[in-house]
Formats: C-alpha cells, structure tokens, sequence
C-alpha cells in the first residue's frame, strides 16, 4: 500500500519534473537530451551478447560521480573486460561521467521511479549487477530489480543520524526497498549500524570512496601558479550553497572597506552551476571588483589579478582552487545542509574551516578535526575570523600537510568495494522475470 501511494504521487508529479528539466535547460542544456530516457524509453542497447550482461552504476551527481571514478578504475582491474552501464541524474553528473567511459560503454540517464519507467530500463539493459551511490534508494527500481533478480549494491552507503531520524516516517516504504538490497557497503560503523536498523540485511565497512580521489596533478599544479600569480593571501569559499554566499560577501565588503594590511583574495565556488549568474550578482551589488573564472584561458588576466572576488564558474576544476588558497571555508556547513565533501580539500593540502553543520560527514569530520588538518567555527563571522587569522600564520603550512597525510590514512575503500562487487557480478546473469512479468511491471 505505501508503495501504491508514492507511484501514485510520483505519476502524478511527473509532467513537474519534465516541465523543471527544461527550466534547468535554459542554464544547462544537457538536460534537454533524451527527454524519453527519463520516461524509461531507451533507443540503444549495450554492445556485444546480450547474456554477457554488464556492472551497472548509477552516481547521480557530480559528487556521487566523482567518488565513483576510483570505484570504476577498481573494479577494471578486478574484473578484467569489465562492460559499464552509467547512469545520472543531473547535467554535472553526466558530463562528469563521460571520462570514465571505456570502449563498449554506455551511458544514460536513470529514468523516474516509475513502475512502468524502471521495468522498461531493466528490460532493456538487463545488467548483470547494479550499484547505487551513496544515498539512493528508489522503492519501485529495487522492486523490479528483485523480481528481475539483479542483485542490487548500495556502495559507499552513508545514514546520517538526522536522515535515519526523518526515515523513520516513511519506513513502511522505505525499509522493504532496503531489505531486498543483496549487499550495503558502508562508509563507517555507525552509518552501517544506522543502515540496518532501516532494514538492510547484508551490510559492510569498507570506507569512504572519496579517500580514493586523488586529484590530477595538472590541476594542483594549476592552481599553484595562479597563487604565485595572485601574490596574495587566498581565502576560499569552498562550495557554498544557496545564503551562505550573500552573508560572506556582507563580512567581505566591511573587511575590505577597513583595508587590511594586505588585501585579501576571495575565490567563491558555488556548489550548483544554475546559480553562478545569481551569485556574480550579488558580488557586484555588494560594491566589490569581480573576475569570473570563465572569463579568461589557462591563467588570470591582469583585470582579474586586481578583483576582490574570484568567482569559480567552472566544472571539474575545485583542485585548482584548493591549491591556489591557503585556508578554504567549508560550504553547506554554515547553514543546517550538512555540509560538502571535506575530503578533497584534504587530500589537495588546504586547511579547513568548517562551520557547525556537518552532519552528511559526521565521520569524515570528527577524523579530519583530530588529525588536526581542520579547524570547527561556530559561525560564518567566526569562521572568516579564523580563516582571516591562517592566512598570515605558519600554522596554515601544518595545517596543510596534516591534511594530505588524513587523506592517505584512509584509502582503500575502491579496493574493497571492487572486490565485493566483483564477486556478485562473476556469477551467471540470473535469468530474468518472465516476459508476462515484465509486461505487467510496464503496465504498472
């Protein structure tokens, strides 16, 4: 029943969703491709036999995505010819996605939760195995999954104590979606703890993915010549979400109007690229000298050399910003949203400051403030205080490499995961639900 009631909802809400996609494709065009895989209608198939089947992936985002690059490269090693299904949500996960692709790959987007929808994408790739990311879990594409018996894999699974919290309220949806998983691979003990209480039956610690992102060489080394460039201390706004932005600008324009001994770079890389055009703007309404980085090549004009504010208008880019500043403010974490991936700063060497809210890392956290490659501020005014303060303390270059050395403490999680994933997909494909069952799961 409570799963006739969300498909009921979802179906009623899917025009909505159509009709946001192509509000979102005025900003991101990618959107605006293959409008019918969302709706489950798929004109290609995955090349070679078909009984061959192929790991199936779906990262959502460009986060989930990014984290998975290490988990991919694992699993090619693990499973030698490995074939990948991948699968997105969002524009920035896939257009992330696309470097991981190996010949006979495919890539697409998942479709809605929709009975009808997810049958139509399983009959028509029939994956050998299937890996959700992180957070996913769709009630009606677990459902079609069992009963098409693809084993299905939450991988660098997290539960924060809030999420478990509010999932208690739609657990009569929730928890039989989790119990037909055949196997949760979660970050820490206490998310796995979390993870089975929610009904997941077969779950294991194997830590967090984002350990395992090294950052490309070209791009650190990028941003440390913007540095030598600026000649100025760079203070990092690292990706902010929605209010965090206007306030930090607020403290900016009263500390540059006090004119510090030595001004000051600010570099502010939103979180979510629909906003970039919103955020420029309120650079320029708070009176300050804007440079975007869209606007020049490979190295900072003289124009943008002299600005207040960097905004970082690009995808694929946050190594070079967190090797161009000495100290970056944690985005998301000064408002209750969680907070970001903390990891990469770390393993880029730059200094943290993190605000209250980091609850969507609660682990990744707690280790980073013991390692002592973070600091906790109780507030953003606190928070750019202490940042202020790093910039002109040595304590920034202990800070940094206390950082990278948290960062490689805890690799290995790609390893692990590969080779639990791996041992599912070496089995036969199973055969798959009989064709009146599809039938009827499409009519659904």
């Amino acid at each position: 029943m409570a799963r006739w009631l969300y498909t009921t909802v979802l179906r009623l809400a899917v025009p909505l969703y159509l009709l946001r996609l192509l509000w979102r494709a005025r900003a991101e065009p990618a959107y605006r491709h293959a409008l019918g895989e969302r709706l489950g209608w798929y004109g290609r198939s995955l090349p070679g036999p078909a009984t061959t089947g192929a790991v199936w992936l779906h990262a959502v985002s460009l986060g989930e995505t990014r984290a998975a690059a290490a988990l991919v490269d694992a699993l090619r090693v693990a499973r030698p010819g490995l074939r990948l299904l991948l699968t997105h949500g969002t524009a920035t996960g896939l257009e992330a996605g696309r470097a991981l692709l190996h010949a006979g790959d495919v890539q697409a987007w998942l479709p809605y939760d929709t009975p009808g929808a997810v049958a139509r994408f399983m009959a028509h790739f029939r994956p050998q195995v299937g890996v959700l990311m992180e957070t996913e879990i769709w009630p009606n594409l677990l459902h079609t999954a069992a009963a098409m018996r693809v084993p299905m894999v939450l991988a660098n699974a997290r539960l924060s104590d809030r999420s478990g919290r509010q999932g208690e309220r739609y657990a009569a949806l929730l928890r039989p979606a989790a119990a037909t998983l055949a196997l949760v691979l979660a970050q820490t003990d206490a998310d796995a703890q979390r993870l089975r209480h929610a009904g997941a039956a077969n779950v294991r610690v194997c830590g967090n993915l984002k350990f395992d992102m090294a950052p490309p060489a070209e791009l650190l080394a990028r941003g440390r010549q913007w540095r030598a460039a600026v000649d100025r201390p760079v203070l990092l706004a690292a990706v902010t979400r929605d209010g965090e932005e206007a306030a930090l600008l607020a403290l900016w324009r009263h500390l540059v109007a006090a004119g510090l001994p030595c001004r000051p770079l600010l570099v502010i890389v939103p979180r979510h690229p629909q906003r970039f055009d919103a955020v420029a703007a309120l650079v320029q309404a708070a009176g300050l000298r804007l440079a975007r980085r869209s606007d020049w090549a490979e190295a900072p004009d003289h124009d943008a050399l002299q600005a207040d504010v960097w905004l970082g208008d690009s995808l694929g880019e946050m190594p070079v910003y967190y090797a161009l500043a000495q100290v970056a403010l944690l985005g998301g974490s000064f408002e209750p949203l969680g907070g970001q991936n903390l990891i990469e700063a770390a393993a880029c060497g730059c200094p943290l400051v993190m605000g209250p809210h980091t609850f969507n890392f609660e682990d990744a956290a707690r280790l980073s403030l013991q390692a002592g490659a973070s600091m906790r501020a109780p507030d953003l005014p606190a928070a750019v205080r202490q940042g202020l303060a790093l910039l002109s303390d040595e304590t920034q270059y202990l800070m940094a490499a206390r950082a990278m050395g948290f960062a490689a403490e805890h690799r290995g999680a790609a390893i692990r995961m590969a080779a639990e994933i791996a041992a599912l997909a070496l089995t036969p494909l199973p055969a798959p639900a009989s064709s009146a069952g599809v039938r009827a799961a499409s009519a659904g």
